[in-house]
């Protein structure tokens, strides 16, 4: 295995990064900023604890993975952290979405969304803490910096 090997691994590492952190992103700056029609942080704080019963640190570390994680991911900052922390969220929202069943609701025939989107991400978070963010990622920067 020449450079050719890394070079690909490389490449495939920051498109894993940037599609997951581009993807959940969104979904955190609707928890953090209310953008995307979302609520904004308290809302969606006092929603997840009092609606969700989620404890209040539980509810905090959701949204701050869905956001800062997501941006971490997208910069290979923290990059096995970040994806682990996606990965727990995505653990939760297959149980949340679990009675749904397997497909996403395309229809509007289901009562909710099923848990194959939370499937997705959570074998892309998975590849992530394997391998960590990659040669284009800050991670990697501040290793070589380090040598």
């Amino acid at each position: 295995m020449g450079s050719n090997c890394s070079h690909c691994c490389s490449l495939s590492l920051l498109i894993l990064r940037v599609f997951l952190g581009g993807v959940m992103l969104p979904h955190g700056l609707q928890k953090t900023l209310g953008y995307f029609g979302g609520y904004g942080f308290s809302a969606t704080l006092d929603f997840m604890t009092t609606k969700a019963g989620l404890p209040w640190i539980v509810a905090l570390l959701v949204i701050l993975g869905e956001s800062l994680g997501a941006l971490g991911l997208i910069f290979g900052a923290l990059t096995r952290f970040c994806a682990f922390g996606i990965f727990l969220i995505m653990c939760g929202a297959i149980t949340m979405h679990w009675q749904h069943g397997f497909f996403m609701n395309w229809s509007g025939a289901q009562a909710g969304e099923g848990f194959e989107f939370h499937l997705l991400m959570l074998g892309m978070s998975l590849a992530l803490m394997i391998s960590g963010g990659g040669k284009w990622s800050l991670d990697a920067l501040c290793c070589r910096r380090k040598k």
